[in-house]
């Protein structure tokens, strides 16, 4: 019921309903409805991008994606012979991750983020 929060239409709304769910649950979990509450605002933030794609920029699933392309090459080498060998095919990877970024590949377009950068200090 509680991932509902995050699929409302607007942040109002959302608010609104953690409520309802602070209301009918507040007694019986009061612990899970204290951490709810207490991330509330910082977990709704995306809300105030209208622009950019809520799906993405809602979840940290860009830094799963890379944690596990890591996981997978760094179980492709096995054992490294040193720990500079381990952080050289991090940064390698890193520098091909953000390549993808800047070209038409990227999870987040550069145009979008700083379109509704402007839009937001113009307000």
């Amino acid at each position: 019921m509680t991932a509902s929060v995050w699929q409302q239409p607007d942040k109002q709304h959302a608010i609104s309903y953690a409520r309802a769910i602070e209301a009918e649950y507040g007694d019986k979990f009061p612990q899970a409805i204290e951490c709810l509450m207490g991330g509330l605002e910082d977990s709704l933030q995306f809300y105030d991008y209208p622009l950019l794609d809520s799906r993405k920029i809602a979840s940290n699933n860009g830094t799963e994606r890379a944690n596990a392309e890591i996981r997978r090459r760094s179980r492709v080498v096995g054992v490294f012979p040193s720990a500079g060998s381990y952080l050289r095919l991090l940064v390698c990877y890193l520098m091909e991750y953000e390549d993808d970024n800047q070209s038409n590949r990227c999870y987040l377009k550069a145009e979008a983020i700083e379109e509704q950068r402007r839009l937001r200090h113009a307000a």
